[in-house]
Formats: structure tokens, C-alpha cells, sequence
């Protein structure tokens, strides 16, 4: 992703890029589903969509699916788009908030949301360019294959110029004045000189830990499960354009339907349950036959104290890593790739940049950790001392905050930085029954009636929209086949 986001802005500027690769270097390669912002990025490479869909395997996404996250049983999905639209200039969630308290209103607020709808229903078509439109109040991801997408990024970027270069790096160099990276050393004595080291050496930080000792923040305290077992496995039921967390004993499993396989996965806890244990759950709650045996992937969740250190940027699982719940992997390294760029060094290395470079991705890595904390907070499950012990545990301060606004009358806090928005919450607290105390009092503003009305208009409005879209599966065939336009 880096080489090929660089290839593509940097052309032109007399900037030489060389890809170091190893074969033998296997990747942690289960990343498969994303979040919108994704959409940005390929189309900034100008890459084409159909095209992309096709070569990765790739299905849409409207959200994520929580299954037994609140109460055993219970299920809810974290959609890419709205709840409903302002009545009167006070938010749609107020206005339920008002009537649900108010013993009037038995619909939960997915009704609302025409992403969750579709998502349930298996239903899709890309959102509405008319901003008047119910269809315009949503956004899409996709699922893909991870290797695939690594492998089609790797032929755009050697097509616009990188050099790449297969080989395992055994040595780093450094000035001895400053510390500054001056080349690396391959495998039958090669060099390799540059003057900006980009460090994608996964979760050892080949070069910004093992050689510049930038340091972590180990953020285990808050996100305990410091394990993941993964295994693809056949389908056997049509694609739904959504992503799956299904709560476990011990941490959560995911499901992400691709084109010709499902990706599977169980993200937990080493102080509660084996390794072999762990892979045997896995493989007992498959929907088909596994396609590989289960990989183990151990990890650290947290960040490196200095992302961008003399000159040397981790991008990736070198800068830190945050467990797949919302999907944001990708998500940060897109977001690394393009503040990279906005701060480039073109002439030489000014520790403003580097400073700026590091309170945003500092900020990303923060949000998004209070946002999967919340999840493991607002638990209700009984069945472990994993989940008891979470709703036990300290939180962090700046997620107390927003957690102390939403309980008194449902306000969101916005942040200024950071990729989750208000209906993000809104999906979390509500679906893992965070009920306020109370709501908006603009609300009371408004006419009760004019309230219910709007509520019912928007819920029917949504049931007629989602009983109109095609089946996620016949659009992709089509989109792919070229027979119908995104």
C-alpha cells in the first residue's frame, strides 16, 4: 500500500522508490475487511473498481455485525451511515430517545438505518448521488483478499516506477553523529542506500524498534487478548455485504465472506485459554470445511511511542497494532500513507513534521482504542471471568468522558481528530443497551406528534428502499461482469 501510494503522488518529483521484499517472509495476511475510507485511497490511485473487486475477490461491506456482544443472544450492527436525518435540527437518536422513553415506541433504532436494513436483508447498491436521497445516507467498505490486494498493489506500484527488490535485510546501518538510518544490508552482502527508510517489517519493527529503539505503549491492561487464530473456510450460504463479531467465552470470532471463501478468525485472551484449545473453538463453529490449518498469530496491542523517529516511518504492524474489532488495520495504514505524504520531506527532516506526524497517528491509535474498549466495557455477558473482568477494569479517562455525556441525555461528544463518528456510538451504546438517563432537552422544542410522524415516515421510507435493492450477490455478479454501474 505504501509503495504504491508513494508511486502515485510522488511521480514526477524525482523521488527513487525501492521495495524490499522476502518470499520466505510470510505475512500476517487476515485482514480482509475494511472501512469506507478504503474507497478513497484506490480511488486516489485511480484504481478502477470493478477491476479491483474481481482481482481481490471482493464483496461490499455495509457494516459490522455484533453478535452476543450486550446480552447473550443479542445482535446488532455497526452500519456505515446514519440513523434517520435531523427533525428540526435536533439529532434523529434524540427524537427515539424521546418516544422510546416515553413507552410509545417498540422498534429498535436499526429500523431506522437503511445500511443495517440492506445488510440483514443481504441487499446492496452503492449509495444515491442525490443528497435528498435516503440512498445517499450511507457508505460502503469491502471484504477482500488480503494477499491478493498486497499482489495487485505490488504490479501498480513496479508500473509506475519501484524497484523492487527480493531479499531479507540482516543489518541496518546508521550515522554515528545522529543515529539516522544510511542503508541496509540484504542477504549476500547488498546494500541498499536511502535517505527515507519506510519500516513495513510487521510486528518486530525491524528498523524503527530493533535500530532506533523507538519504544511501545502497551496498551494490554485495556485490550487484554494478545492472541488470534485464523483459518479460511468454504461458503456455503450467499455473501452478505457485512463483516461478523460474534462474542466468545474467551474474546470474539470473526466472519468475512469473500468471493470464494470466508475468512475466520478468534481474536482472545492467552491468561484464559489455550492456544490448541482456542483453534479447536475456531474450527467447531465453522460454517464449512477449512481450506488450511488454523495459524496462530501472537501480538502486543498498543503503539510505538514515536511512530516517525530521525528517518525512519513504521507504517503497519511496525507502528503498533489494534485488534481487527472495528476492522481499522488497513484503516491506519491508509491514514499513515497519506499523512506521510502531506508532511513529506523533501528537503532534509524537520522535527516539525515528525512532531506533527506523530500527534495525528498518536490520535488515530487513541480513538479508535477507546472505541474497541467500549465494546468490552459495555458488556452484560456472565459466562466468563474474561467478560466479568472487563466490565471491572478501569477505562481509559477520555473514554469515561464521553461514556459520562451520553449517560446523562444521549449527547455524542465529538472529536475533532479521529475516524468514528456520532452514528458510530450511537450503533455501540444503543446495541449494547448504554440506555441515558434522559435526552436533548431541544427536543421538547418540538411537537411529540411531528416527532412520531417523522419516525414512522423514516422507518417505512427504509423497509420500501431495502425491498427495492437487489441481492448483494446478483449486483457484485453484475458490477463485475460489467453489466450494471456502481
Amino acid at each position: 500500500m505504501t509503495a504504491a501510494g508513494l508511486s502515485a503522488m510522488l511521480n514526477g518529483l524525482g523521488v527513487d522508490i525501492t521495495l524490499i521484499e522476502s518470499a520466505e517472509i510470510g505475512t500476517v495476511g487476515v485482514g480482509e475487511a475494511t472501512v469506507p475510507h478504503i474507497r478513497h485511497y484506490n480511488a486516489r490511485l485511480g484504481l478502477d473498481e470493478a477491476d479491483f473487486m474481481k482481482r481481490t475477490q471482493a464483496t461490499y461491506k455495509l457494516g459490522i455485525e455484533f453478535r452476543d456482544w450486550g446480552r447473550p443472544g443479542e445482535t446488532y450492527i455497526h452500519p456505515f451511515g446514519a440513523y434517520g436525518q435531523p427533525i428540526g435540527g435536533v439529532a434523529f437518536h434524540q427524537h427515539w430517545l424521546r418516544a422510546r422513553m416515553a413507552g410509545g415506541l417498540a422498534e429498535p433504532i436499526e429500523a431506522y438505518s437503511l445500511p443495517v436494513m440492506a445488510a440483514f436483508a443481504g441487499k446492496f447498491v452503492p449509495p444515491a448521488a442525490d443528497p435528498r436521497s435516503l440512498g445517499s445516507t450511507y457508505n460502503y467498505a469491502y471484504q477482500f483478499d488480503a494477499a491478493l490486494y498486497a499482489l495487485y498493489l505490488r504490479e501498480y506500484a513496479e508500473a509506475r516506477g519501484v524497484v523492487r527488490t527480493e531479499g531479507k535485510v540482516v543489518s541496518v546501518q546508521q550515522r554515528g553523529e545522529d543515529g539516522f538510518v544510511t542503508d541496509v544490508t540484504l542477504e549476500g552482502d547488498r546494500a541498499i542506500e536511502g535517505d527515507l527508510f519506510i519500516d513495513c517489517s510487521g510486528f518486530r519493527g525491524l528498523l524503527i524498534e530493533g535500530a532506533l529503539k523507538a519504544g511501545y505503549d502497551d496498551w494490554t491492561p485495556w485490550l487484554p487478548c494478545d492472541r488470534a487464530v485464523a483459518v479460511p473456510c468454504e461458503s456455503v450460504e450467499p455473501a452478505k455485504p457485512l463483516t461478523r463479531a460474534s462474542a466468545d467465552a474467551f474474546g470474539w470470532r470473526w466472519r468475512i465472506p469473500l468471493q470464494h471463501r470466508v475468512g475466520n478468525g478468534y481474536v482472545y485472551c492467552s491468561s484464559f485459554i489455550a492456544d490448541d484449545a482456542a483453534a479447536d473453538v475456531l474450527l467447531a463453529k465453522l460454517d464449512g470445511k477449512p481450506q488450511a490449518d488454523p495459524r496462530v498469530l501472537r501480538f502486543v496491542t498498543g503503539r510505538r511511542k514515536r511512530q516517525w523517529s530521525k528517518n525512519v516511518v513504521a507504517i503497519g504492524l511496525s507502528s503498533g497494532f489494534l485488534e481487527p474489532l472495528e476492522s481499522t488495520s488497513i484503516h491506519l495504514i491508509q491514514v499513515a500513507i497519506t499523512t506521510l505524504l502531506e508532511l513529506f520531506p523533501h528537503r532534509g527532516f524537520d522535527p516539525a513534521d515528525q512532531d506533527e506526524y506523530n500527534r495525528v497517528m498518536d490520535l488515530e491509535f487513541e480513538r479508535i482504542r477507546d472505541f474497541l474498549v467500549l465494546h468490552y466495557y459495555a458488556n452484560q455477558r456472565d459466562n466468563s471471568d474474561f467478560w466479568r473482568d472487563r466490565r471491572d477494569k478501569p477505562i481509559p479517562d477520555s473514554l469515561a468522558e464521553k461514556m459520562a455525556l451520553w449517560r446523562e441525555r444521549g449527547v455524542v461528544a465529538a472529536y475533532k481528530d479521529g475516524f468514528f463518528k456520532e452514528p458510530s456510538w450511537v450503533a455501540v451504546y444503543l446495541g449494547q443497551n448504554i440506555m441515558p438517563g434522559g435526552y436533548d432537552p431541544l427536543v421538547e422544542a418540538i411537537d411529540p406528534a411531528r416527532s412520531a410522524q417523522a419516525l414512522a415516515e423514516a422507518k417505512a421510507a427504509v423497509s420500501r428502499t431495502v425491498q427495492a435493492m437487489p441481492a448483494h450477490e446478483d449486483f457484485l455478479r453484475a458490477f463485475i461482469a460489467g453489466r450494471t454501474r456502481a
